[in-house]
C-alpha cells in the first residue's frame, strides 16, 4: 500500500444501446449487455488519501460533504482484496453537472476503483477493475475503458463474467458529440429508482430486455466497419426503445422536457440534410448528439438556438479511467 495520496480521472459514458434494468440487485448486475463511447470533455477526478484517524470512509463532492454509504461498500471490497486497509478520505469532482442523466456515478466509480487500485496496493486487471466499478454503478464498469466498449451482461451467479471490454480505441473512429443541457438540476427519479419501478410495473420491460442481444450485435457490426448509419439507426432505436419502457411504468417516468423533445426533432432534420448526426437520451433530460467528424461545430450551433437549451457542451471520444498523481 502507498502512503502517499492517489488521484485517479475517469470519463463519462454515454450508452449507444441502452443499460436499463438488473439481474440481480446485491451485486449490481445488469439484465442485458449494452454498448458505450467513453468521453473526453465530461470527467471525474478523485483524490484517495488513507486517513488512520477515520472510523468509515468520507466523501466531500465538488467540495462539499456527501453520502459516503455507496463509496464505502466499493471501498469495503477492495480492503478485503488486499487483506485490510484504512478508511479513506475521497475527494471528487466532476466538470459538468452532476445527477442530470449524464452519468457522473460512471466516472465517478471508475475513478474510484483505479485510485482505490494504486493505493490499497493491488495489480488488478482491466476486467476486474471494471468488475468493481459495476458493484458501485452498472454502467461505470464501461468507463474503466476508453472508446467504444461493450457490457457483458455475464451468465455467471457470482458477476464474475458481468464486465465491459474495449471494441474500438477512440482514435480509430474519432466521432464528436454535442450535448445540449436542457436541465442542469438533478433530476427527481435517479435511475437505479426509475430501474426498478421500470421492471416492477411496465408492461415492456420485458419486451426491451429480450430487443437488447440484437441491438449490441448490430452496433458491433456498425462500430467495427465505421457505419455511421447503422450506429444511427440502432442507437437512436435503442434510447427510444428503453425510454417507451420507462414511460409505460405506473406511474411513468418522463425524464424528457419540452427542449428535450425539440431536440431531437432538431436532429433528425440534421440528418434530412445530409448531416452526419444522430441523437441518444438517457435517464435524464440531456440530448447526446453523436456526430461524424466535422459536423459538431454546426450540430452543436443548430441545437443552441433550441428554446429552452440552457448550454451545449462539446466533447469528443476519450481514454479509459487512469491515476494521475
Amino acid at each position: 500500500m502507498t502512503a502517499a495520496p492517489v488521484t485517479a480521472r475517469a470519463g463519462a459514458n454515454i450508452a449507444l444501446v441502452k443499460y436499463w434494468g438488473k439481474r440481480d440487485l446485491a451485486l449490481n448486475l445488469p439484465a442485458a449487455g449494452s454498448v458505450s463511447i467513453t468521453l473526453d470533455g465530461l470527467e471525474t477526478e478523485s483524490r484517495l488519501v488513507a486517513d488512520a484517524a477515520l472510523n468509515q470512509d468520507e466523501l466531500s463532492l465538488n467540495g462539499r460533504p456527501a453520502d459516503a454509504e455507496r463509496i464505502g461498500r466499493v471501498l469495503d471490497l477492495m480492503r478485503e482484496l488486499a487483506g485490510g486497509g484504512p478508511f479513506c478520505r475521497v475527494e471528487s469532482r466532476n466538470n459538468f453537472p452532476t445527477g442530470a442523466g449524464l452519468a457522473s456515478s460512471a466516472s465517478a466509480f471508475a475513478a474510484l476503483v483505479v485510485a482505490a487500485a494504486r493505493l490499497f496496493g493491488l495489480d488488478l486487471p482491466h476486467d476486474r477493475l471494471s468488475e468493481l466499478a459495476r458493484r458501485g454503478s452498472g454502467s461505470a464498469a464501461r468507463s474503466i475503458f476508453g472508446g467504444f466498449v461493450e457490457m457483458h451482461s455475464g451468465m455467471q451467479a457470482d458477476g464474475s463474467d458481468c464486465v465491459a471490454a474495449p471494441l474500438l480505441a477512440a482514435d480509430e473512429w474519432p466521432l464528436e458529440v454535442v450535448v445540449a443541457i436542457t436541465d442542469s438540476g438533478a433530476k427527481k427519479v435517479g435511475s437505479t429508482d426509475g430501474m426498478l419501478r421500470t421492471m416492477d410495473t411496465s408492461p415492456y420491460y420485458r419486451s426491451w430486455v429480450d430487443s437488447v442481444a440484437e441491438d449490441v450485435a448490430a452496433a458491433g457490426r456498425a462500430i467495427a466497419g465505421r457505419d455511421f448509419e447503422q450506429l444511427a439507426e440502432v442507437s437512436e432505436s435503442s434510447a427510444l426503445k428503453m425510454h417507451a419502457s420507462v414511460l409505460a411504468a405506473r406511474p411513468g417516468l418522463i425524464y424528457w422536457n419540452g427542449a428535450s423533445v425539440s431536440c431531437m426533432h432538431c436532429v433528425r432534420a440534421l440528418r434530412e440534410q445530409g448531416i452526419g448526426v444522430f441523437f441518444t437520451i438517457d435517464a435524464g433530460p440531456q440530448i447526446k448528439a453523436i456526430c461524424e467528424p466535422g459536423n459538431a461545430a454546426r450540430v452543436g450551433a443548430e441545437l443552441e438556438s433550441v428554446p429552452g437549451v440552457e448550454n451545449v457542451l462539446y466533447t469528443g471520444l476519450g481514454e479509459g479511467a487512469r491515476v494521475i498523481s
